[in-house]
């Protein structure tokens, strides 16, 4: 599983695994994001799934379901509300990584 670090608060991911949860904790997050919907591919995890692997491990978990090409201003508020709630540092992901990192780049936009 490779990730690319957006800040020293939040990094983001492809899909993720419920057998990768362990070594994200171990990396040292403490939240994890889904940024991707439910059975947007045949044979992706649900949240559900994640979020109980998430979870076994100690670590919270949000979903905040983005339609590819569809980012609204509600996720971005979505998005901008978790981070402030999460502790840090986030773990998101989405099916390549980008929502969530354009996600991000919006909620720091309209801070701006």
């Amino acid at each position: 599983m490779e990730y690319r670090e957006i800040s020293e608060d939040y990094s983001v991911s492809g899909q993720i695994q419920p057998e990768d949860v362990a070594a994200i904790k171990e990396a040292g997050f403490k939240s994890v994001i889904c940024n991707r919907p439910d059975d947007e591919q045949p044979g992706q995890p649900s949240a559900d799934t994640l979020k109980a692997a998430v979870e076994a491990a100690g670590l919270a978990f949000r979903y905040i379901p983005v339609i590819s090409g569809q980012i609204t201003a509600e996720n971005v508020e979505d998005q901008a509300e978790a981070l402030d709630e999460l502790d840090g540092p986030v773990f998101a992901y989405c099916r390549s990584g980008a929502r969530c990192t354009n996600l991000y780049g919006l909620i720091q936009q309209s801070k701006g």
